[in-house]
């Protein structure tokens, strides 16, 4: 009885940690949006797309997630977990009332505090996906996709399929974006520096998160 009360403790700490990843993940991502510096590879899409198709952007995101999750079930569902509903029902609308909230508070940010808000979308969203990550109770509909490919149909090594996923998201978006009636003018705002920030450093910082404070806390309330 005893173990079964640590398993339902411990599960119910991880679940804990995947909503409040999730929750920063989503905060980061409507800072990005603010800064306008680009997003990263898979917000670069959903910035395409927000900006084609007339519907919210919350519910858009989950329209999405629930197509690439089909995908999921299809080939792989052994990634999909508790934190994979999390991510599809909770993120595309906090990020909307995120970066909304921000608009009516800075609605003419300048290019320093821009600058400010991108350094600080990509530390806070390292730290969401750190939690996220170490709650280990299922991945992204977008990851899957990744690792069905690279694990399931053995097209190569998961970082080289993710790099080609990216790109296609990345070219997508900016695509579809334009198609919107966007001059092309404007696509770093979308598909920029912060794009390729994050395709470089967010693993490392993901890391140093998980190391640091991740994984400790998770051990810290298991004792």
């Amino acid at each position: 009885m005893e173990k079964v009360m640590d398993f339902l403790r411990e599960r119910k700490r991880r679940i804990l940690m995947s909503m409040g990843g999730v929750i920063i993940c989503a905060i980061s991502v409507g800072i990005f949006k603010l800064a306008a510096l680009g997003v990263d590879p898979f917000q670069s899409l959903m910035s395409g797309l927000d900006a084609m198709i007339p519907i919210s952007f919350g519910t858009l995101y989950v329209i999405v997630n629930v197509v690439l999750l089909l995908f999921s079930i299809i080939f792989d569902r052994t990634r999909i977990g508790i934190a994979t509903f999390i991510n599809l029902f909770l993120l595309g609308y906090i990020t909307q009332f995120t970066y909304e909230f921000l608009q009516r508070v800075f609605p003419t940010p300048s290019m320093v505090f821009r600058a400010v808000c991108l350094v600080i979308g990509i530390v806070v969203i390292c730290f969401g996906s750190a939690l996220y990550m170490t709650a280990d109770l299922g991945v992204s509909t977008y990851d899957a996709v990744a690792i069905v490919m690279s694990s399931k149909w053995n097209w190569g090594k998961f970082k080289y399929i993710r790099i080609c996923t990216d790109l296609v998201c990345v070219i997508t978006g900016s695509v579809l974006f334009v198609l919107a009636g966007n001059p092309i003018a404007k696509i770093p705002t979308i598909a920029g520096i912060g794009t390729i920030i994050t395709a470089f450093f967010m693993g490392p910082l993901i890391d140093l998160f998980n190391e640091k404070i991740a994984k400790p806390l998770l051990k810290e309330e298991s004792h």
